[in-house]
């Protein structure tokens, strides 16, 4: 408090510095939200330039292009850049920031990936466009070009604003995230053991609200095999695929615990050849969602212990779990609130929410690195026809990513 004539005397000299501390926090949340103001209309267009870059998953050439792309603008910002071709899907891409940092020191890991659902020649039916209420649609721009552009100017904004980080950075940006990460969650593995914490650039839940838990993720194949006949001639000398597999996804479906949150979900199934022929063989492809390790140990046992029901049938299983739960934990919950505080003194409230869909959080939060995920720019539609942002979260977004790399 001041003293009756307007000096600061009555305050102790921690009161004072805490003054002086919380101004200078105000004035750089209204700095940076006035930076990324001035800037919306540029790094729309930035967001436009990768959506217009179709990248679908596997389309090497094109994922490779983007990559390189990408590199460019982050080594034109100080970055340390490395390059990981893979043969047949793109190239990883990483971009280490030391701001002044050992890179030895324990760093934080901004994750994001460069691919998308879309089959290439979806702009022609779904172009970028913008509508008058401010939406911003397009082809892979909820998930997560816009949150790649918006990690590319919250780094710019710590280099050129001369903010100061607790850690050194590091960008991974990878090729294969939406097809299971099979080629980069070795990378994304070794970055955590390095990592303090991880900010994953995946979208939010509409909304805004930031993703602490995920479900773990297992993919299975089961396969009957039978023995072919004539349907009308010989029935009896045929073993029918399609009843054993029948049978199988019986015992599939009764694995499902809602309550506990487990799913088992034969999402394709395809069998024989035409009418007149017993088949011979059968397929399906299974989903499996689960909470906790236990869970996804105790599925995984039942999956690969299917037995064959009819004689002489046999059942060939593959397949396993492609990505561990990421619980919602002290450590995750803890960076939540951190982020939280630091929304508030922009001016916006954070909510949080556990979901059933993974994302390469899972995987480093399974290693015991406090994860915070859904930190793209709001909007909807992931995955579908209406994916759009928001245009006027970009700045807000923008400035939390900001504030999270410097004090994470």
């Amino acid at each position: 408090m001041m003293s009756a004539n307007g000096s600061l005397k009555s305050l102790s000299g921690e009161g004072v510095l805490c003054i002086i501390q919380m101004l200078c926090q105000t004035y750089l949340m209204s700095s940076l939200l006035n930076h990324f103001n001035a800037i919306q209309a540029s790094i729309l267009d930035a967001i436009r330039v990768l959506v217009e870059r179709e990248t679908t998953s596997r389309e090497e050439a094109r994922l490779d292009e983007i990559a390189s792309f990408v590199a460019s603008q982050l080594s034109e910002l100080g970055g340390e850049i490395e390059l990981t071709p893979q043969p047949g899907y793109g190239t990883h891409l990483r971009a280490r920031f030391d701001f002044g940092h050992d890179r030895a020191e324990p760093q934080v890991l901004v994750i994001g990936h460069l691919d998308t659902v879309w089959p290439v020649g979806t702009l022609e039916r779904m172009p970028f466009r913008l509508t008058p209420e401010g939406a911003a649609y397009g082809p892979g721009i909820f998930d997560m070009k816009a949150g790649i552009v918006t990690a590319v100017n919250a780094l710019n904004a710590i280099r050129s604003l001369g903010l100061q980080t607790k850690r050194p950075v590091t960008l991974l940006l990878t090729c294969d995230e939406e097809i299971g990460s099979k080629t980069s969650r070795s990378l994304v593995e070794e970055e955590a053991r390095r990592s303090a914490v991880a900010l994953v650039l995946e979208p939010p839940i509409t909304g805004g609200v930031v993703k602490t838990g995920r479900k773990g993720i297992g993919v299975f194949g089961v396969r009957a095999i039978g023995r072919a006949a004539h349907a009308g001639l010989d029935p009896r000398k045929g073993i029918n695929a399609n009843v054993e597999l029948s049978h199988q996804i019986l015992r599939l479906a009764a694995l499902n615990d809602y309550d506990q949150g487990v799913t088992v979900s034969v999402g394709v199934m395809n069998g024989g050849t035409t009418t007149n022929v017993v088949p011979a063989e059968a397929s399906a492809k299974v989903d499996v969602r689960f909470w906790t390790p236990e869970d996804g140990e105790r599925i995984v046992r039942e999956i690969r212990g299917l037995t064959p029901v009819l004689e002489e049938a046999q059942l060939e299983i593959t397949g396993g779990i492609n990505r561990p739960p990421m619980p919602r934990s002290e450590k995750n919950i803890a960076l939540y609130e951190h982020a939280r505080g630091l929304a508030a003194e922009l001016g916006f409230d954070l909510n949080d929410a556990v979901v059933g869909g993974g994302s390469d959080g899972n995987f480093t939060a399974a290693l015991g690195v406090p994860t915070l995920d859904g930190l793209g720019v709001d909007g909807a539609g992931a995955h579908a026809d209406h994916e759009h942002i928001l245009v006027s979260d970009i700045p807000r977004r923008a400035a939390l990513l900001t504030r999270l790399i410097q004090t994470a």
